[in-house]
């Protein structure tokens, strides 16, 4: 079961929210990402996937704040997804010392630079955002170890799919996770950039 292997402060938040079995998407996704591998995951509305990305960001930064760089970043459609995540992520983080900063896009975009360079583990944004943040220096990503984008099918806009390659240039080195319902062909042309011998999971 893979929620067993996971860290123990994720399991006693698990707990508190009654969540004992993992969905059928979370048992086959959750080992694989764990293994540090690039993924494309396509699974229904309600699968888990959502959870997953917490889980696994989680898992990943060991549930303890480390420096002042991001450490894990989350991609989002709009600016209402970004405050959503948000929220989903501090009902898992309350009690950790993890720092989570959502990018709320009516906010100016130097004040965003500024709070993210007092310290920051998750960054919650969108594609045109954190591209602007990269063109202003506003954000450090040689620190990044897992980069998650939900619901990546909005990625067929040509902006925000252009601003993800543009994003994805400037990282040395991390694992990438994708998770969309179903993987349009738009999100297989990232084989050929950042998404190169990844594995797929799909339910």
């Amino acid at each position: 079961m893979p929620f067993k292997k996971l860290h123990s402060e994720i399991k006693e938040k698990l707990a508190d929210f009654e969540i004992s079995t993992p969905t059928l998407f979370q048992t086959k996704s959750i080992p694989v990402i764990k293994s540090g591998a690039n993924l494309f995951c396509s699974a229904p509305k309600n699968s888990g996937k959502t959870t997953t990305i917490i889980l696994t960001t989680l898992q990943k930064l060991k549930c303890v704040e480390v420096g002042s760089a991001p450490r894990a970043v989350v991609l989002v459609k709009n600016n209402e997804q970004v405050l959503a995540m948000y929220e989903a992520f501090i009902a898992y983080t309350r009690h950790t010392t993890l720092r989570v900063y959502g990018c709320d896009e009516k906010q100016h975009i130097e004040l965003l630079k500024s709070e993210i360079f007092e310290g920051v583990d998750i960054l919650i944004t969108t594609p045109n955002t954190m591209n602007k943040l990269l063109l202003l220096e506003g954000v450090n990503t040689t620190q990044l170890k897992i980069f998650s984008i939900d619901d990546a099918e909005f990625l067929v806009d040509k902006t925000s799919y252009a601003a993800v390659l543009a994003i994805t240039q400037s990282i040395h080195k991390c694992q990438y996770v994708i998770y969309s319902e179903k993987t349009h062909p738009t999100l297989k042309r990232f084989e050929s950039y950042f998404m190169q011998y990844a594995k797929k999971v799909s339910i």
